[in-house]
């Protein structure tokens, strides 16, 4: 629904390469989630940042998932935000990503209310220069895509809360058959592409998910291309709609494939395990109501990672709604996902800690790093964390911790202050490091 936010994360301090490694290394499925997905004939997907697609986050990515939606790499004004000057890059970064993993994509979104370019909803257009402005438009991206995207978001958002159609610049110019008419034209763009129509709030039965009911089945009755319903699942902890396998079911019926588009479930923070725990029954329960469904064939989550979420910065206050947490490590919603699609997992039944070592900057001679301890389930009075250095790196100065060095050996252990390590919380300590020849990155243990 919305944007994908810059996460500060450990990843985004580095400058050059990005080197993370977590420990404990424990993942939580014997069997990838897109592997899980695919016996049940399922696809389960992710949205990504395209800039992002390298290191611990590319490796998730391509892995654990079988389908990528661009957060933001395909919309109106990312991909042309000036009339007539096109920018593909991220966009065609993410397809070639998904291309060499073998993976799917969901393009979104082709006509939106919201990040259009200023040109566009700035501009004073007569109804058929708007028409041909959104044809263009749409001809001009699924034409580019042809044959390369699974599943386009066609029209997204089109309905208020009560069922009346939204006032938008589309609504507002070209009357409700804008929709009949951006189908039509993407369907001429690449025949081949499944085509849906995207909402929020219309997970359960009610005013606004019975209005894009109602429009799908006329456009079904007069012949319009629609191949399916996106519901997009941006859930409150706790709250998941008791009627969703009821609502996918009534829209399957009407002869089309269903999407639950960008599944996550946000919390109150700070996280604990109680609420970890309810985030888990969600995540299962909406991935249960789709698997139980033949016609919804695609499990998205927007974003897999808290340090990737839009969630933080559109709702303050509230967060952890992914299946990663910031560190890449999976909680317990991944471990829900997977036994809904039918995987045995490994969760600690204790919960865990990890330590994920990061350089944060590096030159000639020495670099910076930085190590987060993370705990989810469980809490730390203290901590020491021990890694052995390969090449010959030696610690010069540290803070927020005491480190000693015996030959490789390394030992870092609380300060004073920060030995207290919360369910779900994390404390960070840096150092300064020489370096020559070479800097690879150790793995580090907690004790």
């Amino acid at each position: 629904m919305r944007s994908l936010r810059t996460g500060l994360s450990l990843a985004a301090l580095v400058t050059g390469a990005v080197m993370l490694v977590t420990a404990p290394a424990a993942h939580a499925a014997d069997t990838p989630l897109r592997d899980l997905a695919a016996a049940k004939g399922k696809v389960v997907g992710t949205a990504v940042t395209g800039s992002k697609l390298t290191g611990s986050y590319g490796d998730i990515a391509g892995a654990q998932f079988g389908s990528l939606t661009p957060g933001n790499a395909m919309k109106w004004g990312t991909v042309e935000p000036t009339q007539g000057s096109f920018n593909w890059t991220e966009a065609d970064q993410i397809v070639a990503f998904a291309q060499a993993h073998n993976q799917q994509v969901r393009g979104h979104t082709l006509v939106w209310h919201s990040q259009n370019p200023s040109w566009l909803t700035n501009g004073t257009w007569t109804s058929a220069q708007l028409s041909s402005l959104l044809q263009n438009h749409i001809s001009t991206e699924v034409g580019r895509y042809k044959g390369e995207i699974a599943a386009w978001d066609v029209v997204n958002e089109p309905f208020n809360e009560d069922g009346t159609y939204r006032s938008t610049l589309w609504y507002n110019g070209l009357g409700a058959n804008y929709i009949a008419q951006a189908l039509t034209w993407a369907h001429a763009a690449d025949p081949a592409a499944k085509l849906y129509i995207n909402d929020y709030n219309v997970e359960g039965v009610n005013a606004k998910s019975t209005a894009l009911y109602n429009l799908v089945k006329s456009l079904k009755t007069a012949g319009v291309p629609i191949d399916g319903v996106g519901l997009q699942a941006h859930l409150i902890l706790g709250q998941v709609p008791a009627g969703l396998q009821q609502n996918i079911q009534r829209f399957a019926d009407l002869g089309v494939d269903v999407a639950i588009t960008e599944l996550d479930v946000r919390m109150a923070l700070p996280a604990d395990s109680g609420k970890l725990a309810q985030q888990k029954a969600d995540f299962k329960s909406v991935v249960a109501a789709c698997a139980a469904v033949t016609r919804c064939v695609n499990i998205t989550v927007w974003g897999f990672t808290d340090s990737d979420s839009w969630v933080p910065s559109t709702f303050p206050g509230y967060g952890a709604a992914t299946p990663y947490d910031e560190n890449y490590a999976p909680k317990p919603a991944y471990y829900g996902i997977a036994e809904a699609l039918g995987g045995t997992t490994t969760t600690p039944p204790s919960g865990s800690c990890s330590a994920t070592y990061g350089v944060t900057s590096q030159w000639n001679t020495g670099f910076t790093g930085q190590v987060t301890i993370a705990c989810t389930g469980t809490a730390l009075s203290s901590w020491n964390a021990t890694w052995t250095y390969g090449a010959g790196q030696q610690i010069t100065q540290a803070w927020n911790a005491t480190c000693t060095q015996s030959g490789a050996a390394v030992t870092c252990t609380n300060a004073s202050y920060n030995g207290t390590v919360p369910d779900g919380g994390s404390v960070t300590f840096g150092f300064n490091a020489s370096w020559s020849g070479s800097n690879p990155v150790p793995v580090v243990t907690l004790g």
